[in-house]
């Protein structure tokens, strides 16, 4: 596929100084002390105010930027000459700063923080008057169904990934921002490989597939990925597992994190990356589920903007999210259905490598396998458009994916897939005192109808009454929605009705329905699927 080519550029503006025809200094005149002149001699010391000087930075960045509107309503400006990069106009390494360079370059003088702030306001009422433009982070879509990956490299280069293969472009047909937590990624070498990853991580072969076609979805902007959660015993690697299937798509300096104390804290780091990853992760706060849960659909965060009254700021955002654990069931409760839990083994100690070791062989493997990823990237937008799945689960797009790359490789990615799903949600009943309960009432009642007051009266609650228990009838209904996709999966059918009288009463409706076979007596916990 060919490219525009275009020549490597400098970071900063430098413009030429303006034309010479201002008069000479007047006889007599005090001359500057040689400690205080520019260094450029060739520039015109600025003597105007910062009204002058707002004036000069809008023209400057007007002579080699245009500002646009992105998709999340902020202003960014974006260098003519060159990478499709959308700078922010006021945040770290954005347009305020190389316009303060480029000012001094052409004035000898450096400009005043109200006059950046002014222009900057300008140049935010000229990008306004646009429609939005989207604008992606490392990975975007194109209107023909194909999808580019941001590199991040300082020249902009991105690979052009569709139906018919990839490529690496010069410059990006589509605009990207980078923030602090953007590395740039290896240059994807042919022929690709994906064995040399495979032998750095302790996982099934079963699980090293489901991993593989996780990462091919991660590629994907537009759709809901499930969370990856690595569990396994202390020293299975989780951690580093997880770095380095984190850094072949989105590499960051910090490419783990730790659990966010507030939602605040959450919006602001997850609006950074692509992909998120937390690592030890013992308990979710029931604020930080829904949020979870949120930012695999797509969530928003509405905030008052700062210095205003009225006005407000949207942090939204759609991630590829993943985390490491102990124990997934501890996770699970209403993200069971956005979980792909896949469980390390342990690592023989006469096997064990240094970090050295592996960070040496993950280097020189790098190129490879995200070039195999892209083949199959490749190969499965190819197939997608034909794919058809009988019966679709909670992540229907991800289950989409999984099937097209079925159908390319012969793998068994989807069934084993929904398998691990299954096997997750017994664990979440196990580790569940309200599904526990529930299984025990109906071993002693068989089918049951009623009000959830009615219910919360008759339901045995364990000794002693755990914190998470629910404190009313109407905490309880909540629990079972949580609950309900987990229990079905189990062979607990569970509906919600009304009555059809006046009273139009709220009805919970609960039953074996044979599949798995119910218990005869009162549940035990289920076995670890591990």
């Amino acid at each position: 596929m060919s490219t525009d080519r275009h020549e490597p550029h400098s970071r900063h503006l430098h413009v030429a100084p303006p034309a010479t025809d201002a008069p000479g200094p007047v006889p007599g005149a005090d001359q500057a002390d040689p400690m205080t002149e520019p260094d450029h001699p060739e520039a015109t010391p600025d003597d105007g105010g910062s009204g002058s000087q707002a004036t000069r930075l809008v023209g400057l960045a007007r002579e080699r930027y245009r500002v646009v509107l992105g998709s999340d309503s902020r202003s960014y400006a974006v260098d003519s000459e060159g990478p499709m990069v959308a700078l922010s106009l006021r945040g770290r390494d954005g347009l305020r700063t190389r316009l303060a360079t480029a000012y001094y370059d052409r004035f000898g003088s450096t400009p005043g923080g109200g006059a950046l702030s002014d222009a900057l306001t300008v140049l935010e009422g000229t990008a306004s008057a646009h429609d939005p433009e989207p604008i992606g982070l490392r990975v975007a879509g194109t209107v023909d169904g194909g999808v580019v990956l941001d590199l991040g490299t300082v020249d902009g280069r991105c690979v052009l990934v569709d139906a018919h293969g990839w490529s690496i472009l010069d410059r990006s047909p589509v605009l990207f921002r980078r923030t602090a937590l953007t590395a740039p990624l290896p240059i994807p070498a042919r022929p690709g490989d994906l064995a040399a990853l495979r032998a750095l991580l302790n996982v099934s072969d079963a699980g090293f597939r489901l991993l593989v076609g996780w990462l091919v979805a991660a590629f994907l902007p537009d759709i809901p990925h499930p969370i990856l959660v690595l569990t396994g015993e202390q020293g299975t690697a989780k951690s580093t597992a997880a770095r380095l299937t984190v850094c072949l798509l989105d590499p960051s300096p910090a490419p783990l994190r730790s659990a966010p104390r507030d939602v605040r804290q959450w919006s602001v780091t997850a609006s950074a990356s692509w992909i998120v990853a937390l690592d030890n992760v013992s308990a979710v706060q029931p604020w930080f589920s829904d949020t979870l849960c949120k930012a695999v659909t797509g969530d928003g965060m509405v905030d008052r903007a700062l210095y205003t009254d009225d006005d407000v700021t949207v942090i939204s955002y759609r991630r590829v999210l993943a985390m490491t654990s102990i124990d997934a069931g501890d996770l699970a409760g209403d993200l069971a259905e956005r979980i792909l839990p896949l469980e390390l083994t342990r690592i023989d100690p006469a096997h064990r490598r240094t970090d050295a070791e592996i960070a040496a062989a993950y280097d020189a493997a790098r190129p490879a396998v995200l070039a195999a990823l892209l083949d199959l990237l490749a190969q499965v937008l190819a197939a997608l458009p034909a794919v058809r799945v009988a019966e679709l689960p909670r992540m229907a797009d991800f289950a989409r994916v999984l099937a097209a790359l079925d159908q390319v490789t012969g793998w068994s990615t989807l069934p084993d897939y929904t398998a691990a799903a299954v096997d997750l949600a017994a664990v979440v009943l196990a580790a569940d005192p309200v599904a526990d309960a529930i299984r025990r009432h109906l071993s002693r009642v068989g089918p049951w109808t009623g009000t959830a007051e009615a219910l919360y009266g008759e339901l045995a609650a364990p000794d002693p009454r755990p914190r998470t228990w629910p404190k009313s009838a109407r905490g309880l209904s909540g629990a079972l929605r949580r609950l309900a996709p987990a229990l079905r999966a189990q062979g607990v059918a569970l509906d919600f009705a009304r009555t059809t009288d006046s009273r139009r009463q709220r009805l919970i409706c609960l039953a074996f329905d044979g599949s798995p076979n119910p218990p005869s007596g009162p549940s035990e916990p289920s076995e670890d699927p591990r």
